[in-house]
């Protein structure tokens, strides 16, 4: 096979050749990089803006050589077309074929611009894979996503061909125009399909189409994408398009959907059921808590289950979580704290959102996983909010033989059928995808690379492995072929819990306790607000409801507003820094000090709490993705499952807070929650001021 560097010369028009990507030079300097750090002569920052400013000046020469040449054929057009209505009414079949000659040669000559679009995204999109496979960094995310979206963006210019579709356009009408000038004045935009359709003009439509298939990897990745995604995909997309489903993709969110209701629904009701059953109102943590406890282990159990079988732990997963709240609600009738616990315990092992996050990266086409990405986040916003305000339409309280049915029990009672039905809608319709394809085994030809103070990391070829690689003269272009394989041989998934440790650098740790610190301050804001709001209010359950509810309904919009406005205006990293000290700010605010407890007070410190801490989120998770090993992407033990683990963990020890603090007064509940999360968070934002520089 062809290697890409000899391939580019070779289809290189020979006087636009100096307009082209320089890629021997940019494979050159990813080289110098590598060997640069390696003996610490560089850093890793250094690098990252060095090549970004090199890419910048690679792609702006293009860019304003594509223009120039897109104006000259926009004038060439229009002198032909002003040629063609002066004639409009006396053409000749001689000046028809004249006209349809020199339409054709600026189809031609269209067409040497494609290639030459095509073969510099190309170079664009290898040179962007090398870089990544080198360093083990996933710069290409950095890169395009910040120069996507930007207003002054060149880089806009190469995936969306605005210019060149017009100029095709252009061509396209006035050819159909001539070839039935006499008495067929139909428009091509009226007559899509036309069945004489010059040679040339098919040869366009493929160009343009090859073009678009070069490019659409970065218009998604210049996205704002909620999930930890593989920068280097192993899958081959045709591959991925097989295993897509849509209703299976629908049941996948259901189960995301009606999880998120089932943590929420019994919030505003939980201390009322623990005090029912004669234990404390502040057992509540415990209660709501148990879930999450049990989750901490059901997500390595899934994750590791859905290398194998989707639909298996979806079953499953839904089964366990009848049992759950069906024993939830047993628990009143029976008496016993330990039901209701252990009902509790059930639910959290019926956790499958380890398996949602894995369907979606692996099932669902490129083309609409953005799509598929902001539906996980919507179901998962929608449950948050429905959960507590199904609550509100639970006052009743009537028996059916010796089954008590009331605000305590029918949260129970409703999940335990709504997952009833869930079942058997899956079992119906879902669609089992093809078995994952086999990978690669690794060849093991990494070493490590001190990265930010004495952390190691896989990033270059051992020795020997360099050694071969001069042998066959790296700086030539006989290894672009290869990339895909090495790259698969090299990102070998983790096996263990210990190896994934290993692959974590300080600023992925760093990341990983603000998710744990953003998840332990949502918890106490929500999981405590009953009790709180009962001792200081005297708010009944429909008030809880409804306020828990709106908290979950500003999900939505705030992550709208950071994705498509706040992260065009500034760096992930200043959002991201801004948002832990609002955090800060609203558990602050929150602490009862010798001014009487207000309403106000209260519902404006749990806002600020809880948006800042989702903004915190889609920022994290966005940094997340790019600064984590792309061995994390795959496998049991990935990044997914580290920063689930991280959430859930934080989500225990809350819950675990709220309840240890009941030992003191209930005057004294709402400062000692709030103590440890202000701790944490202070923590945070000094560890994040440390590691500021090597976020990107």
């Amino acid at each position: 096979m062809v290697a890409f560097g000899k391939k580019l010369r070779e289809s290189q028009i020979p006087e636009w050749r100096e307009y082209y990507i320089n890629y021997k030079l940019m494979k050159k300097k990813v080289k110098r990089y590598t060997q640069q750090i390696e003996i610490g002569t560089q850093n890793d920052y250094y690098v990252l803006r060095d090549f970004s400013r090199l890419l910048d000046i690679q792609i702006e020469k293009i860019v304003l050589f594509l223009l120039e040449q897109q104006g000259l054929l926009a004038r060439r057009l229009s002198r032909l077309g002003e040629e063609q209505n002066g004639l409009s009414q006396q053409l000749t079949e001689t000046k028809v074929d004249e006209l349809q000659e020199q339409y054709r040669a600026a189809g031609e000559d269209l067409l040497r611009l494609l290639a030459f679009v095509e073969m510099n995204a190309i170079g664009l999109r290898k040179i962007l894979k090398k870089f990544d496979k080198r360093f083990g960094y996933k710069f290409t995310d950095y890169y395009v996503k910040t120069r996507a979206n930007h207003p002054h963006s060149q880089l806009k210019q190469v995936f969306k061909q605005v210019g060149i579709v017009a100029v095709a356009g252009a061509i396209f009408r006035n050819l159909a125009e001539l070839e039935d000038h006499k008495g067929s004045y139909i428009s091509i935009y009226d007559q899509l399909d036309l069945s004489h359709q010059a040679p040339v003009i098919e040869s366009i439509k493929e160009a343009l189409n090859r073009l678009s298939n070069s490019t659409n990897f970065l218009q998604f990745l210049g996205k704002h994408a909620m999930l930890l995604e593989d920068g280097l995909s192993d899958t081959p997309e045709n591959y991925v398009d097989e295993r897509y489903h849509f209703m299976s993709l629908v049941l996948n969110l259901g189960n995301t959907f009606l999880y998120m209701v089932n943590t929420y629904i019994i919030v505003p009701t939980a201390d009322n059921y623990t005090m029912s059953l004669g234990a404390a109102a502040t057992v509540c943590g415990i209660v709501i808590g148990a879930m999450a406890v049990a989750q901490v282990f059901s997500s390595v159990y899934f994750s590791s289950w859905s290398n194998r079988s989707y639909m298996q732990p979806l079953v499953f997963s839904s089964i366990i979580l009848v049992v759950g709240n069906t024993l939830y609600a047993l628990a009143y009738d029976l008496k016993s704290i330990t039901i209701l616990l252990v009902g509790r315990l059930f639910c959290g092992l019926g956790s499958a959102r380890a398996v949602n996050r894995r369907y979606i990266t692996d099932c669902v086409p490129l083309k609409l996983r953005m799509q598929a990405s902001a539906g996980f986040v919507s179901a998962s916003a929608l449950g948050m909010a429905c959960g507590p305000a199904l609550a509100c339409f639970f006052r009743r309280d009537f028996k059916i033989s010796s089954i008590t049915f009331n605000e305590d029990t029918l949260p129970g009672w409703t999940m335990a059928l709504a997952w009833l039905v869930y079942l058997v809608w899956l079992c119906i319709c879902f669609k089992e995808p093809p078995s994952l394809m086999p990978s690669e085994p690794n060849t093991g030809k990494t070493v490590k690379l001190i990265l930010e103070n004495g952390c190691t990391r896989p990033l270059l070829l051992n020795e020997h492995a360099k050694q071969e690689c001069a042998d066959q003269e790296c700086d030539d272009d006989d290894d672009d072929d290869d990339d895909e394989g090495s790259s698969e041989r090299n990102r070998k998934p983790v096996d263990s819990i210990i190896s994934a440790y290993k692959l974590l650098t300080p600023s992925v740790k760093v990341q990983l306790f603000v998710y744990f610190m953003l998840k332990y301050a949502m918890e106490i804001v929500l999981a405590e607000s009953s009790v709180i709001t009962g001792y200081y209010f005297v708010w009944s359950t429909t008030n809880v409801a409804v306020f828990l509810a709106c908290l979950g309904l500003t999900v939505l919009p705030v992550n709208i507003i950071v994705g498509s406005y706040l992260s065009n205006l500034f760096e992930e990293r200043q959002l991201l820094l801004a948002s832990e000290i609002m955090v800060c700010v609203g558990i602050i605010l929150s602490f009862h000090t010798s001014i009487p407890y207000s309403v106000p007070q209260y519902v404006c410190s749990a806002l600020i709490t809880f948006v800042s801490a989702e903004i915190l989120e889609g920022v994290n998770l966005s940094l997340l993705s790019r600064v984590m090993s792309s061995r994390l992407s795959r496998g049991t033990f990935n990044g997914g499952l580290l920063s689930t683990e991280a959430g859930t963990i934080a989500r225990v020890i809350a819950d675990g807070t709220i309840t240890l603090s009941g030992y003191f007064s209930e005057s004294k509940l709402l400062n000692v929650t709030l103590l440890p999360s202000l701790v944490i968070c202070v923590y945070a934002i000094v560890a994040t001021c440390f590691t500021y520089n090597s976020l990107y």
